[in-house]
């Protein structure tokens, strides 16, 4: 009976001990739970006052921006009383068309006063945009350019708004201003729907101009007085895959003489297959080098590439191309000389055109030489675009040249 009750003590004390054992350990779990839900609800407020911290800075922002915003409306308010009346823009119209040439500036001025007279929606006000786009050499006259697309963007017109035209955005992580080239996307190229068949959907001249390029080059030919005169120097590489083509930029120094005119080499980049064609026949590729003058002319002299030998100036562009796209690659201790990638004979064909790529700029002259110079099969398929041509364009009359 003893050793009974001694075995019942033992194991009523077994299980007050293990008892005691688990009221300890809920206790020490349940702080340590409650532990770790402290610690999270603290990093919660933490979280919470740093959002509170950055909407009040958004609210502070926004209420100079509004603060600004009324302003300009005041001031937009007082310039369409003012010309509410239209007798200021009666007096300017008839003042300009007792010219004999109307400017892209002039003309884009009478679409403002229209803007401010008759509003956006006014159908004349949008005609008179459209006009000053029209007139706009585009590579001289950005700020008119840029009047006219926002204008007509505003009035719900189907324009595509150039990237240098946008106001800066700012950065979603620390509040600086983005470059408009680096918030704008690229909307055009050479294939379905951004193809150069719709170019002129965003930019008016690739569809409507009269001057286009490339073309196909037939005679007869008129005779040239242009002698065209190369000095091309040597200096660092500093090669781009701009996402269209691959660019050559030249330091100042390399210069195009024709007569008495000084032109300064600014890139040169590749088309594949050439742009130009020679009675109805492509090269393999074409390389445009585009030079600027002080008044702001550019003159393009074109170098057809057949293919054939290995190119010693290709090899090093290759050796060298960017190892991203959109930044500007300069390879260490790599010089080279764009004249190396001249044949010797600078005979050429010559005709008025534009830019070959929107915003398709007219008023380019350009110099697409006779005598092409070598590419091998493998270097043409190193080239990291396998079509970046647009087609050929409409001659509309023009003359082509021959020197």
């Amino acid at each position: 009976m003893k050793k009974y009750l001694r075995i019942i003590l033992e194991v009523l004390l077994a299980m007050l001990l293990v008892g005691a054992a688990a009221m300890a350990y809920w206790n020490y779990a349940g702080k340590k739970h409650i532990s770790y839900e402290l610690a999270e609800v603290t990093e919660q407020v933490d979280e919470a006052k740093e959002a509170l911290e950055k909407a009040e800075e958004e609210m502070k922002e926004l209420k100079e921006n509004i603060e600004k915003l009324e302003t300009s409306v005041r001031q937009i308010d007082s310039l369409k009383a003012a010309f509410a009346n239209g007798i200021v823009l009666q007096d300017v119209e008839t003042s300009y068309k007792g010219q004999k040439t109307l400017s892209a500036e002039r003309q884009v001025g009478i679409a403002a006063l229209r803007l401010l007279t008759n509003g956006v929606n006014d159908p004349e006000t949008v005609a008179a945009f459209q006009k000053s786009l029209e007139m706009s050499e585009w590579g001289k006259n950005l700020q008119t350019v840029c009047a006219a697309q926002n204008a007509l963007a505003a009035a719900g017109q189907k324009v595509q708004v150039l990237s240098d035209c946008k106001t800066p955005e700012k950065d979603q992580h620390g509040g600086k201003e983005k470059s408009a080239k680096n918030a704008h996307d690229v909307h055009w190229g050479y294939e379905g729907d951004n193809g150069p068949e719709h170019w002129g959907a965003s930019f008016p001249i690739c569809g409507k101009g009269k001057k286009q390029s490339p073309l196909n080059i037939v005679g007869p030919f008129e005779k040239s007085k242009d002698v065209l005169s190369l000095s091309y120097k040597e200096g660092p590489l500093k090669i781009l895959n701009n996402g269209h083509t691959i660019q050559v930029n030249v330091e100042p120094g390399s210069k195009l003489t024709i007569g008495k005119e000084e032109f300064d080499l600014l890139q040169f980049h590749f088309h594949r297959p050439s742009e130009e064609q020679v009675d109805g026949k492509n090269a393999a590729m074409v390389a445009h080098f585009v030079h600027k003058s002080k008044e702001g002319k550019l003159s393009v002299i074109g170098v057809l590439l057949n293919e054939g030998k290995d190119s010693a100036a290709i090899k090093t562009l290759w050796a060298n191309l960017p190892p991203k796209e959109g930044e500007e690659y300069l390879p260490a201790k790599v010089a080279f000389n764009p004249g190396t990638m001249l044949p010797k004979d600078l005979g050429f064909y010559n005709y008025e055109g534009s830019l070959t790529t929107p915003p398709c700029t007219e008023g380019v002259n350009f110099y697409i030489l006779k005598t092409p110079v070598d590419i091998s099969k493998a270097q043409l398929a190193k080239f990291p675009f396998k079509m970046n041509a647009r087609p050929v364009q409409n001659l509309n009359g023009r003359k082509i040249s021959a020197g």
